[in-house]
């Protein structure tokens, strides 16, 4: 386990690498360590699905659990692949705009899909 890199928030040497991120099984703090402040990345710029990947406009993503539409009995299954997102700017967290077919037009949040 000697990778020579540290955690940086309780300074720990028990790191470990974990796909993209390294893990500190004392405090439970994950990061990546390509980053310039060793942070999370949540401040980077851009919209990311559940899995971590970056979106962009004109991606297709698959919805990857159900969802209740606010205001209708209607449900957008788990599955559903949506293609043509677009990334919005929403105060409410709804940060990607589509349309699904037999629903219509709706926002949803990024960490409710995976890209496809």
């Amino acid at each position: 386990m000697n990778s020579g890199l540290k955690c940086p928030e309780c300074s720990s040497e028990n790191v470990y690498h974990d796909g993209s991120l390294w893990v500190c099984p004392d405090c439970a703090h994950e990061w990546n360590p390509e980053t310039a402040d060793g942070s999370s990345g949540a401040d980077e710029s851009g919209v990311r699905d559940a899995n971590g990947n970056l979106l962009s406009d004109g991606d297709s993503v698959t919805v990857i659990k159900d969802l209740k539409v606010k205001g209708s009995s209607l449900v957008v299954k788990g599955g559903t692949k949506v293609k043509g997102i677009r990334l919005v700017d929403a105060t409410d967290g709804h940060n990607i705009s589509c349309k699904i077919d037999g629903i219509g037009a709706m926002n949803l949040k990024s960490e409710f899909v995976k890209k496809a």
